[in-house]
């Protein structure tokens, strides 16, 4: 009878046993469902911070491509002022549904951070990278008939001349102001900041004239250079450009720790869900690798980086001190 009985409370353990298996399997099955593929239903934004730009040849590459993978129209919108924050600030604060993205760039995500004493958003917290899309040295650039015949002599006639010179840049904490900062800095130079909403007016002016030099990136005055208006002295990168070999960096030039890029990257509001950030990502990184888009890009001199959320947020925060520090050591200001 015993027996009888144990071999039944044996068979309901091992039922009940099976059945909180079978609920833990489930329940963990449930757990590690990935979320399901974003998928937009209305209009997608992509802001600009500023006009004229690098940024916004890229925005409007990447856009027919992304709509076209997406299957939603994606405009182009450009929102520029105050060194590229107010574009940012209105990115931050749009609501983190997948619908308003950032094409950011050093300025508003790093250099703001100290060259600004207020700042409206937290480039960390309140917005979410998508990826680092490209990197670009600099060139130094002057008007061609301007009469400097080498960066030696740029340097030289500055030293000679206190204030004399002035110098463009594409915004208020760009890497094209700042870079020319810590050139400054470096060389002992008195050259006066002269700050443009965008890159082209800056070269407009600076083919007219009206500035004496400023540091671009190749895809701002490349076509300038072919037809003589404009004339390169030295880059701002490690090494050459392949395409102007002849140009030297400033490393070369004696300043041996002289280094600087511009960069350009995708990001999401501030709590926008990962599925979300995950498509984006994929498509994106996908489009920059096109033929047709990556050729683009590297005949305008770009480094094509494309990489994940994480680095790119890691990339951020590596940046905000760098820049920090060229700025203290330079006292630039937010003119």
């Amino acid at each position: 009878m015993n027996a009888l009985i144990f071999s039944r409370f044996s068979k309901r353990l091992t039922l009940r046993f099976a059945t909180l298996l079978l609920i833990v399997s489930e329940c963990t099955a449930f757990a590690q469902t990935p979320p399901p593929v974003w998928t937009p239903s209305k209009p997608i934004r992509i802001i600009v911070p500023i006009t004229g730009s690098t940024n916004d040849v890229l925005a409007r590459l990447i856009a027919p491509k992304l709509q076209e993978a997406l299957g939603q129209t994606v405009i182009v919108d450009n929102k520029p002022g105050a060194g590229g924050n107010i574009g940012a600030d209105f990115v931050a604060k749009s609501p983190p549904d997948g619908y308003t993205l950032l094409v950011g760039y050093n300025g508003p995500l790093a250099i703001n951070q100290t060259l600004f004493d207020k700042m409206p958003y937290d480039p960390v917290k309140d917005l979410a990278p998508i990826t680092l899309a490209v990197t670009a040295s600099q060139y130094l650039t002057v008007n061609a008939n301007s009469g400097f015949t080498s960066l030696k002599d740029f340097i030289s006639k500055a030293k000679a001349n206190p204030g004399k010179y002035s110098y463009a840049s594409i915004a208020v904490g760009s890497a094209s102001h700042l870079t020319m900062e810590m050139f400054k800095a470096d060389a002992g130079l008195d050259i006066t900041h002269i700050p443009y909403k965008g890159s082209g007016a800056a070269v407009t002016d600076l083919i007219a004239g009206n500035v004496d030099a400023g540091f671009f990136v190749p895809g701002n005055v490349q076509q300038f250079v072919k037809d003589g208006r404009l004339k390169l002295l030295a880059s701002s990168g490690k090494k050459r450009f392949v395409s102007t070999p002849d140009v030297p960096t400033i490393q070369e030039s004696g300043y041996k720790d002289f280094e600087a890029s511009s960069w350009i990257g995708f990001l999401a509001p501030g709590g926008t869900p990962t599925n979300v950030i995950d498509r984006y990502h994929s498509e994106i990184v996908k489009i920059l690798q096109m033929p047709d888009i990556h050729n683009k890009l590297v005949d305008m001199q770009f480094e094509v980086i494309g990489s994940t959320p994480a680095q790119f947020k890691g990339w951020i925060q590596s940046e905000i001190p760098k820049w920090g520090k060229v700025i203290k050591a330079t006292g630039a200001k937010a003119d």
